[in-house]
């Protein structure tokens, strides 16, 4: 018990780590890249248990428009694609505060295609889960403080953030977008 409560603590932290909203600021190094297509489509959507509804559309469009918003400020001169499929959600209701605090989840998988190469860039697909960040307004459960659409934006903004890190490590470890 103690053992998972440390571990729900230490990914509590890592989460807050990562600022979704930092669109304001300089996008970090990504090389030579720029957005082409973003299709975001949602066919085996899964909603997870005791969650709020949300339609595949509403994915669909809180994911493109956030994937838009991050990566339409680069201006590389070689094109690269994303293939974005939402598989599941937990939109958290209210709970018991600060004892039973449900949060919110995503998990996407994501196929990133090079334009000019005509091919994937990730040859297997590469599924990332995101949980809501750990702040004031969540630390008695997002299910209290946002609603549904409040929830599932924040979420599909830590999903781009989370796309970003990983195309950031991939252009570091595999020299994905040098040119």
């Amino acid at each position: 018990m103690i053992r998972n409560l440390v571990l729900f603590l230490s990914l509590s932290v890592l989460i807050a780590c990562g600022n979704a909203d930092d669109l304001d600021e300089a996008p970090v190094e990504l090389g030579n890249f720029s957005l082409g297509h973003n299709v975001v489509v949602a066919p085996n959507l899964t909603k997870g248990p005791v969650s709020r509804e949300a339609s595949k559309e509403e994915w669909t469009d809180a994911m493109t428009d956030a994937i838009e918003a991050r990566f339409g400020r680069y201006e590389g001169d070689k094109v690269y694609h994303f293939g974005v499929s939402v598989e599941g959600y937990v939109l958290a209701q209210r709970g018991i505060p600060l004892v039973a605090s449900p949060k919110s989840i995503l998990i996407f998988n994501l196929t990133v295609w090079d334009d000019a190469a005509d091919k994937k860039l990730n040859e297997e697909v590469k599924q990332i889960t995101v949980i809501e960040s750990f702040g004031g307004d969540t630390l008695v459960g997002s299910g209290y403080t946002k609603t549904g659409e409040e929830q599932m934006q924040q979420l599909a903004r830590i999903a781009a953030k989370e796309i970003e890190r990983y195309l950031v490590r991939q252009n570091y470890e595999q020299g994905w977008f040098r040119d």
